[in-house]
């Protein structure tokens, strides 16, 4: 797999593993020798760049990457996250200098490494100035413990306030053929900036792969249960977008899914998304993606045809929605 530079010169594979679904949020996890081989899978596939969050199963997450990765641990580049209370979204914000510090040393414990590659804060936390928050992460760098800074899902001024204390190598906000938000503002701002861009939930936390539709049933404990845009109504609704997104990857000889993470690649060379899977015939079918080469008409077809579908539903319930985009 090639690799691509997020800010910094932090270099990756041009795609990543998102490993958050292998332990949390899309129903019960995985059992840890299952999660172990996706993990080396992808590394054998090419895949250097891995994600995961102190709120990801309070831990457990990072413990399972870490546990996976350790035989080629120099070979691969770590990211995780501060900035929930405890570790749990639903208990609030804390980034507080005291709980980022406290937070690290857990999750290079959780990792198995005596360094975090990309340290993110989760969310921005209106509560503690951005540039104490820039400035602990900027002593953990200094430390050693820190190699690169993050952000995710946060806004503009968030970003050049902690650009301006320390380097933000990479922002991580949701951004997809359904989710184009971060065209407007966030794009421009990491081009001015030097910053690279990880979307999360690139194939629409799975709807773009054309597997789920109105009569699909989660699993207890997945979060798309509370999700307006995955109500049976709105994926009824949505049926529309993965249609037409199903055409054109008939027509290009690829999935829907890889079409989709196609087109994220071709939108900057500074982009690098970060899909999760549990399954390893989705983990072929991602990988093959990066070698699927958009041209600039088809890119243009694509993206006239993607702005002519409404999509139907708001992408979080209100109480997350809150906490994005400060």
């Amino acid at each position: 797999m090639n690799t691509r530079q997020l800010g910094q010169g932090l270099e990756v594979s041009a795609m990543g593993l998102g490993c958050m679904g292998l332990s949390f949020g899309y129903g019960p996890a995985v059992d840890t020798a299952q999660g172990i081989d996706l993990i080396r899978a992808a590394f054998e596939r090419g895949i250097t760049f891995f994600d995961t969050a102190e709120a990801y199963g309070q831990g457990a997450n990072e413990a399972l990457l870490g546990e996976a990765v350790a035989p080629f641990r120099d070979e691969v580049v770590l990211a995780t996250k501060f900035g929930f209370r405890g570790g749990v979204a639903s208990a609030g914000l804390d980034s507080r200098p005291t709980n980022i510090r406290a937070v690290t040393e857990a999750s290079l414990k959780h990792l198995r490494t005596d360094r975090i590659d990309l340290l993110y804060q989760h969310r921005v936390d209106p509560d503690v100035p951005m540039e104490d928050v820039a400035g602990t992460v900027r002593d953990l760098v200094a430390e050693g413990k820190v190699r690169h800074f993050g952000l995710s899902e946060a806004g503009v001024d968030s970003i050049r306030r902690a650009h301006a204390v320390q380097p933000v190598a990479a922002l991580q906000s949701e951004y997809s053929m359904w989710w184009r938000e971060p065209e407007d503002a966030i794009l421009p701002l990491c081009e001015e900036l030097g910053i690279g861009f990880v979307p999360f939930s690139p194939l629409g936390k799975g709807f773009l792969t054309g597997a789920i539709d109105a009569a699909t049933v989660f699993a207890d404990g997945d979060f798309r249960n509370v999700v307006p845009r995955f109500s049976a109504e709105a994926r009824d609704a949505n049926q529309a977008f993965v249609d037409v997104l199903a055409a054109i990857a008939r027509e290009l000889e690829a999935t829907p899914a890889q079409v989709a993470l196609a087109w994220l690649l071709a939108q900057k060379p500074w982009i690098v998304p970060i899909p999760g899977t549990t399954k390893r015939h989705r983990l072929d079918e991602n990988v093959a993606a990066a070698s699927l080469v958009l041209g600039e008409a088809e890119r243009s077809r694509l993206t006239q045809v993607l702005a002519a579908i409404e999509v139907h539903g708001a992408r979080y319930p209100a109480a997350l929605a809150a906490l994005t985009g400060r």
